[in-house]
């Protein structure tokens, strides 16, 4: 990688994705014949990707030690993020001292009307979160735009108490008013 395309963030700042960044050419990557004609470049390659995802379960070990966790995956495109992440901390898990028990719980969170962020917020999903009382909290977003949702799911869950709540994010982009709420750890950033 180049110095100048992408760059670290810090330890839990991710992977900078900057403006005039022109991607990896193509001719370095096997892909689907059916995407010929409609990829320019690969911005970010499959394997950087796993390697945060990696590192950012490695952090969350070492946040919570041996601790348990409730995952909660926001769906929809959260998922395979979810997913992955969740695997890296058993691996990790099985080959250390110290196993950390998981259990996962899925919520929908909608906020856009067509194309644009609302103030209203609605968790499906999420109505009873009383087990979340006393418990290690991982909330898993793919992308995080505005922080807005975030913040107000963040509000919600802490109505709960939970012992500690962190926040994973896959991507998060740069928008004006994205200082609201940035996750604990992410993957990439356009900030």
């Amino acid at each position: 990688m180049t110095d100048v395309a992408l760059q670290s963030g810090g330890r839990r700042g991710g992977i900078v994705i900057e403006d005039d960044w022109p991607g990896y050419s193509l001719d370095l990557f096997n892909y689907p014949a059916h995407y010929s004609g409609d990829l320019d470049c690969v911005i970010v390659p499959h394997g950087v990707i796993m390697d945060r995802t990696e590192r950012i379960a490695r952090n969350i070990m070492d946040d919570l030690g041996d601790h348990d966790i409730v995952v909660l995956c926001v769906l929809k495109g959260g998922y395979q993020f979810c997913a992955d992440l969740v695997d890296r901390i058993k691996a990790l898990s099985r080959n250390s001292n110290c196993t950390i028990p998981m259990r996962v719980h899925f919520i929908r969170l909608k906020s856009y009307l067509n194309d644009q962020s609302t103030e209203d917020l609605h968790i499906l999903g999420a109505e009873d979160m009383s087990f979340l009382a006393g418990k290690n909290v991982l909330i898993v977003e793919a992308i995080v735009g505005t922080g807005k949702t975030m913040k107000t799911l963040l509000k919600h869950v802490e109505a709960f108490k939970p012992k500690m709540i962190k926040v994973a994010g896959l991507l998060v982009k740069r928008v004006s008013q994205n200082s609201a709420c940035l996750p604990d750890c992410m993957c990439l950033s356009s900030l």
